[in-house]
């Protein structure tokens, strides 16, 4: 044995942050992760102490497979066939490797042990299949990798459905990721993963998992991997949005946006052969349980022209001719989502090869598949990918390669924008029992954002890509017509809902003038709930579908009976009494207090001390005392002390500003170092006053800073709307008068950007 009091040995070293490109570039790759490797190997039979029979370290996971990435942590099993002082052992080991700031996952046991806890956990068994020989014993290492390979071939049939389990679980915690914006390299589905999945379904005899594609896919997911490492300088596996401009660089791509169209089509190749592997499972499974191959597979009818033939669906034999269907593949797509089958990978290639070319417009069965086929709830998604992997969608729908794994920069969007089209017409079938024509909500919420991707607003220039599609499809003008108003109006609705005044008449009147009829008012209110839920978490709230029922209510009124509300009475509990008054109910705080300039900056900056978010505000003045109405959101979801809140409330009303003194030096110090803001001013869409736009990135403090500038400018604030759109924000300030003079505009607006 080594001698325990010398020194141990260095450990390989790591590449040094900061460094070139060009060296970088160097650790990436297949020769880059060999070397690693080889490092590591070396190192690790340094540390290993000599001349000790029955004892063996087995590297497993990326050191195991050779293809560890530049800040990858250390799989090691030391196997000994019962040692004395095996602990002792196993601590000279480890401590140089924690010593060297490396991450370690480690485990001591015998061969029996080891092939007892791989009989019964299957995560186990799949990371033993990757076992290799680093010193020590190498008989007491082949005995185990032979064993737990033969093991896994006995009993890896038996452990897939506890595979199963475990892989859907991590799919349903990490998402997909050919299709999110901000993906896991190694947990999502299609990642990296799902490649040691395939290995081991390869390695058992089930299926051929690893074909040609796949090894390529795995190489260039291995290698932005690596890239990633490198960019960040430490172990991470999420590519975000911040760090695809480097990764990007050190893979010698040119675009960001095409790093992530790479990996979205190479984590498509890697989803696709897990699809396979697990339908190769079934079979097997199948055949088991029906006595044997011998038994033939039930065939049963579930559509026109389409068969469910041993768990996948089929072409009838009827339907192949000389000259098919042209509306074949979309009823055989519409058939696979509804009663939620997968289409045999025979039966794709088959209608990718021969299914003709659709006539335009397009026949009435054809559309009628399209529409079961977006309306088809939970059997959508997997139906649309597999499709789209064959080619089929390119077929029906020209514009989609545009679209296909394009990012979206906003970082409210989870998905990219052919997943959240496909992910937007799935939403919609909530909303589709509310409207008079469900398939004109299904086709237009797969349209809304068809123009994202080209020059300009991206309603302007998706409205004649969605009439091309409508029209193609066979719908009627008058129904192109209201798809196209869909389209151009899609955002309507939210923008208006949280960012103006629905007690104006004008708000009202102008969003009834723009939709025209209740039937296309339902639409877009449906549409608009669909497009926020498949945006994401930070695109959707209580509050914000609150705000649209409110202003669809009104706005339905007002297209029924032509009436518009009337401006709203101040509670009569805020005119009387002792001032100042304060009122909590809920998320409303109402207060009362003589009229004076800073009233509402005050009264925001209270609320920001007591971790309330604003997202509306509303003031009036009466007889000299002033009524000022918020709206709030607790920031961390805990509700507020409603004793403390009014004390301090009160004490702002009384004009002590001491009481958030501390709020105003945060709020102050919060300032700058944000993205470049924007000031829009919007003249014609309020009653009694104009309305300034703040477009900026949020921070704390903001509204306090903006409403303290503008009561410095002079500008009394009527109304306020807060709307938070992930790190962004839009804040409109209704301003009373008309603001004529571009002179007093742009004071105004000078003062609210030094604010920001």
């Amino acid at each position: 044995m080594t001698n325990p009091l010398s020194e141990p040995p260095a450990p390989p070293t790591r590449p040094a942050a900061g460094g070139s490109l060009d060296e970088l570039k160097h650790h990436i790759g297949v020769a880059a992760r060999d070397e690693r490797a080889a490092a590591l190997e070396l190192w690790l039979r340094q540390l290993f102490p000599s001349h000790l029979p029955g004892v063996s370290l087995i590297a497993v996971g990326g050191l195991g497979r050779r293809d560890c990435a530049p800040y990858s942590d250390l799989d090691l099993v030391l196997v000994h066939n019962g040692t004395a002082g095996i602990d002792r052992i196993a601590s000279s080991l480890w401590y140089p490797i924690w010593d060297a700031r490396l991450g370690l996952d480690h485990s001591v046991r015998t061969l029996p042990e080891a092939l007892s806890v791989a009989h019964d956990d299957v995560k186990v068994a799949l990371g033993l299949l990757d076992a290799r020989h680093l010193a020590g014993d190498a008989v007491l290492s082949a005995e185990l990798i032979a064993a737990v390979s033969d093991q896994w071939r006995r009993t890896a049939v038996r452990m897939m459905p506890q595979l199963r389990e475990l892989t859907t679980s991590r799919w349903t915690q990490h998402g997909e990721l050919a299709f999110l914006l901000e993906g896991d390299l190694k947990e999502a589905s299609g990642g990296l993963r799902d490649v040691t999945l395939l290995r081991g379904i390869g390695r058992a005899g089930i299926a051929d998992t690893m074909r040609p594609a796949v090894r390529a896919a795995t190489l260039r997911l291995l290698d932005t991997r690596d890239a990633l490492h490198l960019a960040v300088g430490r172990r991470v596996d999420r590519l975000v949005a911040q760090e695809r401009k480097a990764v990007a660089d050190l893979l010698d791509i040119d675009d960001p946006d095409n790093l992530l169209r790479r990996v979205a089509g190479d984590a498509r190749t890697v989803a696709h052969a897990v699809d396979d592997a697990w339908r190769a499972i079934d079979r097997l499974r199948g055949g088991r349980r029906r006595g044997g191959p011998s038994t033939p597979p039930i065939r049963r009818p579930v559509a026109r022209d389409v068969v469910e033939h041993d768990g996948e669906l089929v072409l009838a034999r009827t339907a192949i001719g000389p000259v098919p269907d042209p509306s074949l593949s979309l009823r055989v797509a519409a058939a696979a989502a509804t009663t939620q089958l997968p289409i045999a990978r025979a039966t794709c290639e088959w209608l990718a090869a021969f299914c003709p070319p659709l006539p335009a417009p397009w026949p009435p069965a054809a559309r009628a598949a399209l529409v079961s086929l977006l309306g088809s709830g939970p059997g959508l998604l997997p139906t649309w990918e597999t499709c789209d992997r064959y080619g089929l969608i390119d077929a029906w729908l020209p514009e989609w390669a545009r679209m296909r794994s394009r990012p979206q920069h906003h970082p409210i969007h989870r998905y990219t924008l052919d997943r959240h089209l496909v992910q937007a017409a799935y939403e919609a079938t909530a909303f589709a029992r509310e409207v008079d024509r469900p398939d004109l909500l299904l086709i237009g919420a797969f349209l809304h954002d068809v123009g994202k991707g080209l020059p300009g607003d991206h309603s302007i220039a998706g409205a004649p890509i969605a009439v091309d599609i409508a029209t193609r499809i066979g719908l009627g003008p008058a129904d192109v017509a209201t798809v196209e108003k869909m389209v151009l109006l899609h955002l309507l609705l939210p923008d208006v809902a949280t960012r103006r005044d629905l007690s104006d008449p004008k708000t009202i009147s102008t969003v009834a003038e723009k939709v025209g009829d209740t039937q296309t008012l339902h639409l877009l209110h449906a549409l608009a709930r669909a497009d926020s839920l498949a945006t994401g978490p930070a695109a959707w709230s209580d509050w914000k579908g609150r705000l649209m029922n409110e202003l669809v209510d009104k706005v339905d009124t007002a297209l029924d009976t032509g009436a518009l509300p009337e401006p709203p009475e101040p509670d009569p509990e805020l005119l009387d009494g002792t001032l100042p008054v304060v009122h909590l109910d809920g998320d409303r705080v109402a207060v009362a207090a003589a009229d004076r300039r800073g009233l509402l900056a005050g009264v925001a900056a209270c609320l920001a001390m007591h971790r309330l978010d604003v997202v509306a505000a509303d003031t009036i003045t009466v007889d000299g005392r002033a009524i000022v109405e918020f709206s709030t959101s607790p920031r961390y979801g805990s509700p507020y002390d409603p004793v403390a809140l009014a004390a301090d409330l009160r004490r702002v009303g009384a004009g002590d500003v001491s009481v958030t003194q501390r709020v105003r030096a945060r709020a102050m110090s919060g300032r700058g170092g944000t993205a470049s803001p924007r000031v829009v001013w919007q003249r014609d869409v309020a009653t009694d006053a104009v309305v300034l736009e703040l477009r900026a990135a949020d921070s704390a403090g903001l509204l306090y800073r903006v409403t303290h500038a503008l009561d410095e400018a002079g500008a009394e604030i009527r109304a306020a709307r807060i709307s938070t759109l992930g790190s962004d924000v839009v804040d409109a300030f209704y301003l009373v008068g008309t603001w004529a003079s571009a002179e007093e505009r742009k004071r105004v607006e000078a003062a609210v950007l030094a604010a920001v």
